[in-house]
């Protein structure tokens, strides 16, 4: 009895990570069940993920903010698994302790953000948390909700020429933005001083009415079916770790 009481209080998951290493290391941790968490499947990929998620029907995701296909598409599959109005609570892994990136996670559909620094029984706390209805958030995670509440910041686009309003150095900064590209790796890249990049960037959020890096890619993903940067979908562009 005391099996089948165990069985039925497990929280059934799908890990979406950057690499298989990652998704191994996940699944060795909760081995056997452990505090009370199965994981039923993984995947590197985004669409991948949503497939499970729409097969399985876990009650819990974790998702990297990196994926296999992408230094920030945790952000978009978050986004495209609150679309589906399943029950599956979500929680995000993230490498960095950015405020933007924490309530862009938030932002996205997470009910709670884990640290990769953090033990693995935080996860495992985590998780259940999320599962049974909460928030997992700390103060101090809070507090940068709060503040983002003030500013009311929004997914939308000022004026319908979107990418049309940007100048061609503004484009490739764009680019290399999506790629992961860091302030000082794009500088390098373009030969400009982190001053001028981070003049640019500002004026380009202003342009299109977004105001994270974050905000800035999902909204470059959502022009994918469009040309896009000179003809050059986002998907094709060489791919490499976000570096923050």
């Amino acid at each position: 009895m005391g099996h089948v009481q165990h069985a039925r209080s497990c929280v059934n998951v799908v890990i979406a990570e950057a690499n298989r290493l990652n998704c191994q290391l996940v699944e060795s941790a909760f081995r056997a069940r452990r505090m009370g968490v199965a994981i039923v499947a993984s995947a590197i990929e985004s669409q991948r993920a949503l497939a499970l998620f729409k097969e399985r029907k876990p009650d819990v995701a974790v998702i990297s903010s990196q994926l296999g296909d992408g230094p920030l598409e945790g952000y978009r599959l978050l986004r495209e698994l609150r679309s589906l109005q399943s029950k599956t609570r979500s929680v995000m892994l993230l490498a960095s302790r950015e405020p933007n990136l924490i309530v862009d996670a938030f932002r996205c559909g997470a009910h709670g953000v884990v640290f990769r620094d953090e033990p693995l029984e935080v996860l495992g706390k985590c998780i259940h948390a999320v599962n049974g209805g909460q928030v997992w958030a700390s103060s101090q995670l809070l507090g940068y909700l709060l503040e983002a509440l003030t500013h009311a910041t929004h997914f939308h686009v000022r004026d319908g020429r979107g990418m049309g309003l940007l100048s061609k150095r503004e484009i490739d900064i764009v680019q290399l933005v999506v790629e992961g590209l860091t302030n000082r790796a794009v500088s390098e890249e373009l030969r400009l001083s982190e001053h001028t990049v981070r003049n640019y960037l500002f004026r380009i959020f202003d342009k299109l009415g977004v105001s994270t890096r974050v905000e800035l890619v999902l909204y470059c993903f959502q022009e994918r079916q469009q040309s896009l940067l000179g003809g050059t979908p986002v998907s094709e562009t060489r791919r490499q770790p976000l570096a923050l």
